[in-house]
């Protein structure tokens, strides 16, 4: 699967894409209305689980034909047995995350790699919003501060100290803007984090 195969899919879907194998069995967390686990199915012929907890995006991912379990991310993965997806995917939702430790251990303890990505919070548009006096608001962080879902946001130099303090090894680490890959000063200049992480041996 490469890059020209891939139509009308958002830039960090299609990343993704590129990190998952064929017909790997893939667990989308959040996976709202199932638009990538059904492009991943098109392009890649996976089995794919979403998790939604939104109704109205439960809804439309069963309607999209999605194998879809409502439930509460927070309250953990325990119904899914150690390494029984191949792929364990968290697509810009652990900043809405309460318990962040808990829920990417839990996506280590399912998968045997997971994905994770997030709204690089050390983006200079962020930075410049807070140093004139505001909390930052843009495509990825649409929300104002009294009505966003965000309770912690961070920036690609905490997510690296994460993986460090808890054993987990970066695989592999995109940074992007607008869909373009990001290489020189990435948590100053990169809008979107994308990491392939696996449990370190």
């Amino acid at each position: 699967m490469t890059n020209a195969n891939i139509t009308n899919i958002r830039p960090d879907f299609a990343l993704i894409t590129n990190w998952v194998q064929t017909k790997a069995k893939v667990l989308d967390l959040g996976c709202g209305d199932g638009t990538l686990l059904t492009h991943l199915h098109e392009t890649l012929s996976i089995t794919g689980y979403g998790i939604e907890k939104d109704d109205g995006n439960w809804l439309a991912a069963l309607k999209n034909g999605v194998d879809v379990i409502q439930m509460n991310l927070e309250e953990g993965l325990s119904g899914f047995e150690d390494q029984s997806f191949d792929t364990v995917i968290l697509s810009q939702t652990l900043q809405a995350m309460h318990n962040t430790e808990s829920i990417v251990h839990e996506m280590l303890r399912v998968g045997r790699e997971i994905i994770v990505t997030f709204p690089n919070f050390g983006y200079w548009r962020n930075r410049l919003q807070i140093t004139l006096g505001n909390m930052p608001v843009s495509k990825s962080l649409p929300y104002q501060w009294y009505d966003t879902p965000n309770v912690h946001l961070c920036t690609i130099h905490d997510f690296d100290h994460f993986c460090h303090q808890h054993n987990i090894q970066v695989i592999e680490r995109k940074v992007i803007t607008d869909g373009q890959d990001i290489h020189f000063l990435p948590n100053l200049l990169g809008n979107l984090a994308m990491y392939r992480l696996k449990r370190a041996s």
